[in-house]
């Protein structure tokens, strides 16, 4: 491997690896440190996502932490398309969403990474497709009620969408591919309440 081999090989995992870290960052964790509140994951699902921030502290807490959580992805991403390859640039999403579900700054316990993923598609698509994801989640949750399956449908349109944009990139659609079946497996515990709930019933 030559000088100019090494580096182009380098960049994208030093992309990733901050990446990784900045999701370990977590926005809800730390603002309810601040603010003298009580650890997000200490009650309701124990997930430290935007979710379980505005059932125990109200939808303008939540807002916040959306937001930031969305920011930080966006910055990332316009990081990732200016530097990496296309075929590299959902593997930097992957790596947000990683270090939200597990952040090595919080005893990797954190968030399932919806909002870090949405924040992370809005350069990566265009704006229209992450408004039509939103409406959908807030489409199916008026619906059901229930939040995971919203999230599932927010993530699934984003990924499709990312997929087109990358007119099928093998690289890219395989990063697209790994960050959504993540973000679903991220709610297995969800799935498996919701199971049990209705076999019961």
């Amino acid at each position: 491997m030559n000088h100019m081999d090494a580096n182009m090989l380098l960049l994208p995992v030093a992309i990733m690896a901050g990446a990784y870290l900045a999701g370990s960052l977590n926005v809800s964790i730390i603002l309810f440190t601040l603010a003298g509140k009580e650890d997000p994951r200490s009650h309701f699902s124990g997930n430290a996502g935007t979710v379980n921030v505005w059932r125990q502290a109200g939808l303008g807490w939540a807002a916040i932490v959306l937001a930031l959580d969305m920011l930080r992805g966006v910055l990332l991403a316009l990081l990732a398309i200016s530097f990496l390859s296309p075929g590299c640039v959902p593997w930097v999403g992957f790596a947000l969403v990683l270090g939200n579900r597990y952040p090595c700054f919080h005893h990797f316990r954190g968030g399932k990474g919806v909002a870090a993923y949405l924040g992370f598609s809005l350069p990566v698509t265009a704006p229209l497709m992450a408004a039509i994801a939103c409406a959908a989640w807030a489409g199916l949750y008026a619906i059901t009620k229930i939040p995971f399956i919203s999230s599932f449908a927010l993530v699934t349109i984003l990924a499709v969408s990312a997929i087109m944009h990358f007119q099928c990139s093998l690289p890219a659609a395989a990063g697209v591919m790994a960050t959504l079946l993540f973000i679903c497996w991220n709610h297995r515990g969800n799935i498996r309440q919701l199971l049990q709930k209705d076999n019961k019933g």
